[in-house]
């Protein structure tokens, strides 16, 4: 074979392509998530069902009827935890409601289990849900994939290796060829 080393990047390339598993895309890098799973609430009357998330900056809430599963746009959503109320805004861009009163996140976000009534009026629809906020003590880590070499993607290994070998082949045939223009 003529090119040795392109055959070798070529396999490397591919094999390190291979070592993705389970249909994982790792083209994008994976959000930074929790060893404990995002706290949730789920909860649903014969009016409405919701699920909500309790992110870094906002409690996240999605709410449908029940009946119907169609989305629940512009309600009047109050949430009470604690002795403390807040409203939820309505994004019509994603179509979720959301808490970001400092004082209600911060109860949130301790350690713990938090009830929660959530107040839910659509026109002339009313209903109260209720249920309960996990918090675990998780510690954040920014790579799901740690199964990868320490967390790092195969194209990062391969990346550091193909520019090796070709440097190596460059240097080769240049050592070759002194060799022969002086023999």
């Amino acid at each position: 074979m003529k090119h040795p080393i392109l055959l070798f990047v070529a396999l490397l390339l591919a094999s390190s392509g291979a070592a993705a598993h389970g249909g994982d895309d790792h083209g994008a890098k994976a959000p930074a998530t929790t060893s404990a799973a995002t706290p949730r609430l789920e909860a649903h009357t014969e009016l409405f069902e919701l699920v909500a998330r309790l992110e870094a900056d906002e409690l996240s809430l999605m709410i449908d009827r029940y009946a119907s599963n169609e989305p629940l746009l512009n309600a009047s959503v109050e949430l009470e935890s604690g002795g403390l109320k807040a409203r939820a805004k309505f994004h019509a861009d994603i179509g979720d409601y959301a808490v970001d009163d400092p004082a209600f996140l911060k109860l949130l976000a301790t350690p713990g289990e938090h009830a929660l009534v959530i107040t839910v009026q659509a026109g002339s629809e009313a209903d109260l849900l209720d249920g309960v906020l996990r918090v675990s003590t998780a510690v954040e880590s920014t790579d799901v994939h740690s199964g990868h070499a320490g967390g790092r993607s195969p194209w990062l290994w391969a990346g550091l290796v193909v520019p090796l070998i070709a440097a190596a082949a460059w240097w080769r045939r240049r050592t070759a060829a002194k060799k022969g223009a002086f023999a």
